[in-house]
């Protein structure tokens, strides 16, 4: 399988030991980084009020999530410059993916949306549950038709 540096989309294996378990999303919301990148940033860790992010010295780690002590606020979303940041919650019985959106108009809570990969490929539809404005960046709640669907959905967007 071609890594993200071919392809420019993130893979399940470039991802390997970074995902949240499903016990844990069972007990409520919890962030997911998918930021493997080498570059100086650690907003998200200033960001943490928990203190359940830490990039550490050099500040070119990519940045390291401890899934028990996140307790799924979205701080950290809000402050990532490369939206690379998710939270994911099963703890309601319903797959949710919050995410960053930057397109205008922001969908409103009850809005049906198509769901993308992170390659930008439709997945489905979803139902918005959720909007707030994260620093510059709004976040928006998505229910999932499914719990599979989790691990892929990284971005939305109204339909025609």
């Amino acid at each position: 399988m071609a890594s993200f540096r071919e392809t420019g989309v993130l893979s399940s294996q470039d991802l390997a030991g970074r995902l949240p378990s499903p016990e844990r999303l069972g007990r409520g919301p919890c962030a997911l980084i998918e930021c493997v990148e080498e570059i100086p940033c650690n907003p998200c860790e200033d960001a943490c009020p928990v203190g359940a992010i830490s990039v550490g010295d050099p500040i070119t780690n990519p940045p390291v999530l401890d899934f028990e002590r996140c307790t799924g606020c979205g701080t950290c979303l809000g402050v990532c410059p490369g939206l690379a940041i998710f939270l994911l919650d099963l703890s309601s019985g319903t797959a949710k993916v919050t995410l960053p959106h930057e397109l205008l108009p922001v969908p409103q809570p009850g809005e049906e949306v198509e769901l993308l990969s992170r390659a930008g490929e439709p997945l489905g539809r979803g139902t918005v549950v959720r909007t707030r404005r994260a620093e510059t960046t709004w976040l928006v709640t998505v229910e999932l038709p499914g719990e599979g669907l989790l691990w892929e959905v990284r971005a939305i967007r109204r339909p025609l």
